[in-house]
């Protein structure tokens, strides 16, 4: 796979919006030295390459009682693509299952779960997963405590491209371009 070429005002974009999605165009381009007019040029180009895929607020399960987190694995029946894809049509419509991934190793899945509390859990796993096209078996376990879950990707194996020689001209914006051509 081929890493997109970012230079460092679109680095910093990156690494702004992703602790604060909510910033204003106006407070990020404070935060990383462009003026706002370049500066969402640059966070749309970002958005429509792809590389900001989206924004979302971050909520906190417990406070909303969800209060048991689980990792499941799921072993499938047998191997084959209808089974996998059967299984995951169905996964994709439980609330309860915020992740899921297609894994190496023993298990074919990997399902990251929220329940209210343990009974739901439990009803889930037995009612629910089992009942799933194509599960063999499932293996669990809960989460104790939360030591770290940041959502935030590393972006330091990103080799930043040099600053375009125009930055000086990006910083000042178009706005102020044109009023010193009016001088």
């Amino acid at each position: 796979m081929r890493l997109p070429v970012v230079d460092p005002f679109d680095m910093r974009i990156l690494r702004e919006l992703q602790q604060d999605g909510r910033l204003t165009n106006a407070e990020l381009s404070e935060r990383i030295g462009l003026s706002p007019s370049p500066c969402l040029r640059r966070t749309r180009r970002l958005e429509e390459e792809g590389l900001i895929a989206g924004y979302q607020a971050r909520l906190d399960a417990s406070r909303l009682g969800l209060g048991v987190l689980a990792f499941i694995q799921v072993h499938l029946e047998r191997q084959v693509e209808e089974a996998a894809r059967d299984f995951e049509a169905a996964v994709l419509d439980r609330p309860e299952v915020i992740a899921c991934y297609s894994v190496t190793g023993d298990s074919d899945y990997l399902l990251h779960v929220v329940c209210e509390d343990l009974d739901g859990f439990a009803h889930f796993a037995h009612d629910v997963l089992m009942g799933l096209p194509g599960v063999r078996g499932v293996r669990s376990s809960l989460a104790l405590k939360r030591v770290k879950e940041s959502g935030t990707l590393p972006l330091g194996h990103l080799r930043p491209a040099p600053a375009p020689a125009d930055s000086t001209a990006e910083k000042m914006g178009s706005d102020s371009r044109e009023a010193k051509m009016r001088r």
